[in-house]
């Protein structure tokens, strides 16, 4: 059984948060998913990366 590769952390190193302090401008993650990434199951960053997909 093939294993699915980690899903990479989206962050550019680009840490600002847009003016209304919503979304980082960088990698338009929520301050609370930048927060939480670390303990997320990769199905959790995989919806994740899909919810930035929307909002770009």
């Amino acid at each position: 059984m093939s294993q699915d590769p980690p899903v990479a952390d989206p962050c550019i190193n680009i840490c600002r948060m847009d003016q209304g302090g919503k979304f980082c401008q960088g990698c338009k993650r929520t301050a609370l998913e930048i927060g939480a990434w670390p303990r997320m199951t990769e199905q959790q960053k995989a919806e994740v990366l899909h919810l930035i997909e929307l909002r770009v």
